[in-house]
Formats: structure tokens, sequence, C-alpha cells
């Protein structure tokens, strides 16, 4: 069954490649979704994958190398939508 995992990073996270490597990491999982910069300096990650994906997906987040530039990340979990045939870089 697929979830949804809705997600903000703090931190330094603009300007370091975060929303590349998360795109990057999605596609490689197969996870869909969207990932952009804040105005107010954080990052927001929208993600749909099955469960275990979608903990795949967020440990290599944390573990890989945006690990250093992340000082909160705060996670809510939901039903997915099924609205999402991929996953992109949103600009604001």
């Amino acid at each position: 069954m697929k979830k949804r995992l809705h997600v903000f990073y703090s931190g330094r996270v603009h300007g370091v490649g975060f929303r590349m490597t998360a795109e990057e990491t999605a596609r490689e999982l197969g996870v869909v979704g969207w990932v952009k910069n804040l105005r107010d300096g954080r990052v927001e990650l929208v993600a749909e994958a099955d469960e275990a994906l979608l903990e795949r997906f967020l440990e290599a987040i944390r573990s890989g190398p945006m690990k250093n530039f992340i000082n909160h990340v705060e996670v809510s979990r939901g039903q997915a939508s099924d609205t999402f045939d991929e996953f992109e870089i949103r600009y604001y």
C-alpha cells in the first residue's frame, strides 16, 4: 500500500545541491512526488511510494552527501494521493 511523506528540512539546505540529490535518489528508488526550496530557508518535500521504499528514501537522504547540511527534519505521514507520475523539482 502506498503512503505519503511530507517533510521539511532545515539547516544549510539551499544552494548545496539538496533538491537535485533528493530528485536523483527518488528516481533511483522509484519514489514519486516533488521537492522545493522555501523562502524561509527550508526545503519542503512530498514523496509517495510503498512504506519500505519511503523509509529507504529518508535514510538515503539522512546518511547521504546532504547529511552535514541538515539540522532538523520534520516528517508527517499520510495516505498517498496517487497524483504523481514522477519526482520533480518545483520552484517556489
